[in-house]
């Protein structure tokens, strides 16, 4: 597989920074599917998704789950670099959504770029600002709107991601991500199938609104 560049991507850095980036990264191709990361692993490396996206979860002791955020092309995982740069274990699990290539940054490389340019810090503190405001928003919806309403947007939000109308994913997949029960998700699938919202296939959800 040819790899892409990183000027490519969505990452706004000067092109001296993105070099510096490359030189002391490792690029690694990941299918969809892979676990980047697990809850309390060791974060030794920045992730900075090149091409491709991950999503972000947190697991209960009960094995329930739920979707944080999503991590896109040009940006990185934040809670990774803060968990790398305080020595501390990882709090959440990652996951490619979509296959991805991606630049792994050893944390002591970024601690020392952090240092040498500003720049770096800056793009940090926004991706930081960027992921507190999603995360708010996930407080939001569990708090406030009603199963159905979630799954829509979550729905929307897939689409928007792959530019995609027909999203590949299963009823159980679904439910793991919003923190409830398959037969609730299935039951609700069929619901806005019945309204025209959606159309249901094998394994796969059009989206028709």
């Amino acid at each position: 597989m040819k790899a892409s560049s990183i000027e490519k991507s969505q990452l706004q850095l000067s092109p001296e920074l993105q070099e510096k980036l490359k030189e002391f990264s490792i690029i690694k191709h990941y299918p969809e599917g892979t676990v980047l990361m697990n809850e309390n692993d060791r974060l030794r490396y920045l992730p900075i998704i090149i091409r491709g996206s991950i999503r972000v979860m947190r697991t209960e002791e009960d094995g329930r789950e739920i979707l944080l955020y999503y991590v896109r092309a040009g940006e990185s995982c934040i809670m990774s670099l803060l968990g790398g740069l305080y020595n501390e274990a990882s709090k959440i699990r990652a996951e490619v959504e979509e296959e991805a290539e991606i630049y792994l940054l050893p944390v002591e490389k970024a601690n020392l770029l952090i240092k040498e340019y500003p720049e770096l810090l800056e793009y940090l503190f926004k991706l930081y600002h960027k992921r507190f405001e999603e995360l708010l928003e996930v407080v939001n919806a569990v708090a406030f709107k009603k199963v159905d309403e979630r799954l829509l947007l979550l729905l929307k939000k897939k689409a928007e991601l792959t530019g995609q109308s027909t999203i590949s994913i299963t009823h159980e997949q679904l439910a793991n991500e919003l923190g409830t029960a398959r037969v609730v998700v299935s039951r609700l699938l069929k619901q806005l199938e019945e309204n025209g919202v959606v159309k249901l296939g094998r394994n796969k959800i059009i989206l028709l609104k």
